[in-house]
């Protein structure tokens, strides 16, 4: 099995975004995260999906999702074509005995404390799945108050533009 990051633009209109997912229901993929925001354009949304499969199963999805009458365009990233990023939210604890260590990784990740107080301290990691994992994994010897993920967005490198690529 291999994992995919594709984008779809579609009209921002109600009941679209239930019928790309249901797309991927009936040909049961396992979407590991999904991302949906307006664009710069009101009119239009972009559905940012990361999900496991074949490349012959992901062939017909993605003909099938350009058959949908609301999708504008779709483009499936390469990770080397392609800048992605999550957004990670994470409250520790913050412990007396432990505050130094976990400030210390912070600063080696590039992470950004965002409120302190005396019970809590909340940080903002901006990168890539991998490393956020990788950052969580470090954190879990400490005390994990809570965790908030968003999912991947993803652009292609250089100039070209999904609004004018049209359906892959």
């Amino acid at each position: 099995m291999q994992r995919y990051t594709i984008a779809i633009l579609v009209h921002n209109q109600f009941g679209v975004l239930n019928r790309v997912t249901s797309m991927f229901r009936r040909r049961q993929f396992n979407i590991a995260c999904l991302t949906v925001s307006e664009t710069e354009s009101p009119e239009t949304s972009r559905i940012t999906v990361l999900f496991d499969g074949d490349d012959r199963a992901k062939q017909q999805l993605v003909a099938q999702l350009g058959k949908l009458p609301d999708v504008v365009s779709i483009k499936e990233f390469e990770p080397d074509q392609a800048i992605s990023a999550e957004l990670l939210l994470i409250k520790m604890e913050n412990n007396p005995e432990t505050r130094d260590e976990i400030l210390d990784a912070a600063r080696v990740f590039g992470v950004q404390v965002v409120d302190y107080s005396r019970h809590s301290i909340v940080m903002r990691m901006t990168d890539d799945s991998r490393r956020i994992d990788n950052f969580i994994d470090l954190m879990r010897d400490f005390d994990i108050l809570e965790i908030c993920r968003t999912g991947v967005v993803s652009l292609e490198r250089g100039s070209t533009v999904m609004r004018k690529q049209g359906i892959m």
